[in-house]
């Protein structure tokens, strides 16, 4: 295999770097949790603060379009999910946009009452699913879950909504969307997808693939700042048939006439429901501006390289033998992150946290790292795996300070 030095020569993302305040002396494989900094965000907050609100006031929602952020933001992010115009707006949080997702797709299948997910699925997918089912009870919406295995078996007649996460966020396991959603259409059931994990880092086409709906946030790979806004998909196709359950002014279809009985815009918008946060939607919107001027499928071939980089130089290491890898090996059923096994895994990770190298820890034992292709290197890669080989072979991360478990792990 090349090495690092040689493989970093020919990178044509290795530019993108320089757009990102990264700090020194710090190697960052933790972008699948929070990316860190593009400059241009560091900017427009600056311009947003100190010119905008400050010099401008209340103008601004004129001036500077402050009132048309949700759909700006949805629809540069758009084309990194393979979507047409009028079907993605920024707003609220995945957790949010879940719950008006969910509570809509019901309503579309009607005679159906059953959410089927992973039992693995990120907890808040889960979470939301159990909230609406307490909310409507159990005869209006139930939540079903199954092993990975078992979800082509468990799509029955009875199922209204399948709600799938594309990336797994312990393993990296990816599905296959467009199977599992043809899988679902034949059953007759609608499909939401959680791409949390996956927009930004993989190329998606959810107009191709018939895609119904589907959410994700932007302070993962999309780098929009921590508790940035979520994103929501919902395809041409349903939206004149819509009715999501938090019918807030924004989502009118004249908000601004300030009438008394709610009319829901029959598009996009109607997803909306208070106020837009402007300042930390404005930073998303500039974030977003990384990619104006790469291909996402370079993104994706990077993000595997320097995976199976890391994983190759792993799986060479005798002093790394005792991490399990836990991540399919298959580039097409892995997202952009490994995950490790150990006994030990959260006071590995706090161990490299120390040493220069962040990556986290997931209960109740994996070591996770994230390949965010725009600002990482693979010279990046091998610091990395040498510092971590060092950690196991002196078993540092045996020190208390590494073993005392923080609020965010």
């Amino acid at each position: 295999m090349p090495s690092a030095e040689e493989l970093d020569a020919t990178d044509p993302l290795r530019a993108k770097r320089q757009q990102f305040h990264l700090p020194p002396g710090t190697i960052y494989l933790d972008g699948n949790s929070l990316g860190p900094m593009p400059l241009a965000a560091r900017e427009r907050a600056r311009e947003v603060v100190e010119q905008q609100w400050a010099a401008d006031l209340i103008t601004s929602w004129n001036q500077h379009a402050w009132i048309d952020l949700p759909e700006t933001v949805g629809e540069k992010i758009a084309p990194l999910l393979g979507a047409g115009p009028g079907q993605v707006i920024c707003c609220d949080s995945i957790s949010v946009n879940l719950f008006k997702l969910l509570a809509a797709a019901l309503r579309l299948n009607p005679g159906r009452n059953r959410i089927l997910s992973q039992q693995d699925n990120f907890p808040t997918d889960l979470y939301v699913s159990q909230g609406l089912s307490q909310l409507l009870g159990h005869e209006n919406c139930e939540l079903v879950t199954v092993a990975k295995n078992e979800i082509e078996s468990a799509l029955g007649e009875d199922i209204a909504v399948l709600l799938l996460t594309q990336v797994n966020f312990r393993s990296g396991y990816a599905h296959d969307i467009q199977r599992m959603t043809e899988l679902a259409h034949a059953k007759g059931i609608l499909v939401v997808w959680d791409l949390a994990h996956s927009a930004g880092v993989m190329p998606l086409e959810l107009d191709r693939w018939n895609v119904d709906f589907a959410v994700g946030c932007g302070y993962k790979y999309l780098n929009g700042g921590p508790g940035a806004p979520a994103f929501l998909y919902a395809a041409k196709t349903h939206q004149g048939e819509l009715h999501q359950p938090i019918a807030g002014w924004m989502g009118h279809q004249n908000p601004f006439a300030f009438d008394s009985e709610y009319q829901a815009s029959g598009d996009i918008k109607q997803f909306l429901a208070g106020t837009p946060p402007i300042l930390s939607m404005s930073v998303l919107d500039a974030a977003l501006s990384v990619y104006s001027d790469i291909a996402i499928d370079d993104v994706r071939e990077k993000s595997l390289g320097l995976a199976d980089f890391f994983a190759l130089r792993v799986a060479q290491a005798p002093e790394l033998s005792s991490l399990k890898l836990a991540s399919p090996l298959d580039h097409d059923q892995r997202g952009g992150q490994l995950a490790y096994e150990h006994d030990h895994a959260y006071a590995i990770c706090q161990a490299l946290i120390a040493e220069g190298v962040i990556a986290d820890f997931r209960s109740p034992n994996i070591l996770r790292f994230g390949f965010s292709p725009l600002y990482l290197s693979y010279q990046d890669i091998a610091v990395a795996t040498a510092r971590l080989g060092k950690i196991l072979a002196t078993e540092q991360f045996l020190q208390p300070e590494f073993n005392r478990k923080n609020k965010v792990t």
